[in-house]
């Protein structure tokens, strides 16, 4: 296993709301594996994972899993409903709703507690960030805007609010750190590298709209170590991205997959064809037109350093299983 940068002391406990999603089915075992108690707070039913534990909330209200914040080393709040679907006014509500009343409770909790967790990581998104070709966007100079080219109105309302509801938590022992976290890769159902991967294999893996729009992204292991890295660290704190530093277009990441998948032809999508295909699929076309330039600023003046820099090392390591 990668070293992660820092040491951690066995029997700390980690509390991750929202960790029986695609991200905490990564980040909940990579605790656990380290020796941590990994606790999951969950609406439904988890599936049990060696090392971690399940505790049902609704991520509105106070109640019994409050008492697991105690002692807590830290909380990792990624809870929030999918943003893969269509956004009409129904799933725009609860998109909302989801991610602000989970950290407004979340803050309520810590709040009570009388040996609350010294750090509170809350998710967050790169999406935050202006549509741009032309500049990097880090959390120093980074612009927050909406582009009507890329339709991202609606995600840049939600990751101001979810970042407001963390700001205004009173919680003054606990450190907060708001994580603009860009797309997650890894292999496992409900991620996007599946996606891809399958495109590559149905030779419809070309470029997707103009191509030239930027795609920030992380390797999983990455991601966990930023998460555990940041965790260590006391003087970080703020908002923080969580993205390897080097964004890459759409056209040359597709090139790249094909090319280790051994797939000679990828056939491109047009902007109306992937207007179409959003309807018929039930997602939006925001979340492959939209250019995302964003870069690790902070983490890499904080001495942060990444195993998987660019795409071609990441795909690789992960094709390999």
């Amino acid at each position: 296993m990668l070293d992660s940068g820092c040491s951690m002391d066995n029997g700390k406990k980690v509390v991750i709301p929202g960790g029986s999603g695609f991200l905490g089915r990564i980040l909940a075992p990579w605790f656990a594996r380290r020796g941590w108690t990994a606790v999951v707070l969950s609406r439904g039913d988890s599936v049990p994972v060696n090392g971690v534990r399940s505790v049902k909330w609704d991520g509105q209200s106070l109640g019994d899993w409050a008492g697991e914040l105690e002692q807590a080393a830290a909380v990792v709040n990624l809870a929030g409903r999918s943003v893969n679907c269509r956004y009409h006014r129904r799933n725009r509500e609860k998109i909302l709703r989801s991610r602000v009343a989970s950290t407004r409770i979340l803050g309520e909790a810590i709040a009570r507690c009388a040996s609350p967790p010294p750090v509170w990581l809350n998710s967050s998104t790169a999406t935050i960030y202006k549509h741009s070709l032309d500049r990097a966007m880090d959390e120093a100079t980074g612009q927050i805007a909406a582009n009507p080219e890329a339709k991202d109105a609606f995600s840049i309302d939600v990751a101001t609010a979810w970042e407001r509801s963390l700001d205004q938590a009173l919680t003054p022992r606990t450190r907060k750190i708001a994580m603009r976290t860009a797309m997650v890769l890894a292999s496992g159902k409900g991620g996007v590298f599946d996606v891809l991967h399958r495109l590559v294999r149905l030779r419809l893996g070309g470029a997707m709209g103009s191509g030239r729009q930027f795609v920030s992204w992380i390797h999983g292991e990455d991601f966990c170590r930023a998460v555990e890295w940041l965790i260590a660290h006391d003087e970080v704190g703020g908002v923080v991205n969580l993205a390897a530093p080097n964004p890459i277009s759409n056209r040359d990441m597709m090139r790249v997959l094909r090319r280790l998948c051994g797939a000679g032809l990828g056939l491109p999508a047009t902007r109306w064809m992937l207007e179409v295909g959003a309807v018929f699929l039930r997602t939006e076309t925001e979340l492959v037109i939209k250019s995302r330039r964003v870069v690790p600023g902070c983490l890499v003046a904080a001495g942060f350093q990444f195993q998987f820099p660019d795409i071609e090392s990441a795909f690789a390591n992960i094709l390999r299983g």
